[in-house]
């Protein structure tokens, strides 16, 4: 009586999936397996048996890959919750696979993260341009301008005016006697705790920022604080977290726009 075998080895499986999944590799296989997203029977000598239940969780891991971009963390998280449903998890927008589709989504969640963010950071900006303009899709194009382009320049004080002492050049007049230094206080200044209540990240998270150069927190004599800017920074990061996207991800882009605008300075200074 002949002995049909109920496991496949890895070579058939590969056989098997890869009309579907053009691809998939032997080492991809392996490399999903030591990420413990697959944990294939052994025989004694090593070798790996794959049972019907490998293939079909082998194949729902691919799939979540090829049509909706899902990182190996959420998927990992998903499978360890049972959550074997097809489409992204709750919370997560579906990519279609047309990719001018995919790319209209993408761009509108960031700039809806974006929006989002600079409404809660700066609510009186956004309330005055409503009342001035009366028009909300004008108040939050107001609120995306203001956040990329930073905090308004603070202008010089007027030729006698008050003055640092550091600051004093010859033929300047003379600095008033007694006079105080003005001391910019910042609008926000928030403590660890603080910063992690009112952006919704974890303390590990914050840590994670840091330690990718992506926020950096204040001092002013020996106090350190967080503030506007590092409160705007922990949302967009939360925002962009919600989608699968880390701060080590985020580090790239930063690291790539810091090499861009150096590449102009150079092209510029000589002007």
């Amino acid at each position: 009586m002949t002995d049909v075998s109920s496991h496949s080895s890895i070579g058939e499986v590969l056989s098997l999936l890869q009309s579907d999944y053009p691809d998939i590799t032997i080492s991809k296989i392996r490399f999903l397996e030591s990420q413990g997203l697959l944990n294939p029977e052994r025989t004694p000598s090593g070798y790996r048996k794959f049972h019907e239940e490998d293939i079909e969780r082998l194949r729902w891991i691919l799939t979540q890959q090829r049509d909706h971009f899902l990182p190996l963390k959420v998927i990992k998280d998903r499978l360890a919750a049972g959550d074997f449903a097809d489409g992204p998890p709750e919370g997560v927008l579906p990519f279609e696979r047309n990719s001018e589709v995919a790319e209209a989504t993408n761009e509108s969640s960031a700039s809806e993260v974006v929006e989002n963010s600079a409404v809660s950071a700066s609510p009186k900006k956004v309330s005055a341009a409503k009342d001035s303009d009366g028009n909300a899709s004008t108040s939050r194009t107001s609120a995306v301008t203001s956040l990329l382009e930073g905090p308004a320049a603070t202008t010089t004080s007027p030729r006698g005016g008050k003055r640092h002492p550091t600051g004093h050049k010859k033929g300047d007049p003379t600095p008033v006697k007694g006079a105080e230094d003005e001391v910019e206080v910042p609008e926000v200044a928030l403590t660890l705790k603080e910063l992690c209540e009112q952006s919704g990240l974890g303390e590990s998270e914050v840590a994670d920022l840091e330690k990718f150069g992506l926020l950096a927190r204040r001092s002013m004599g020996h106090v350190e604080y967080y503030d506007d800017e590092a409160l705007v920074v922990a949302r967009l990061a939360g925002g962009f977290g919600r989608y699968g996207i880390e701060p080590r991800h985020l580090r790239m882009y930063k690291v790539s726009a810091e090499r861009e605008a150096g590449l102009f300075e150079q092209l510029i200074t000589p002007l």
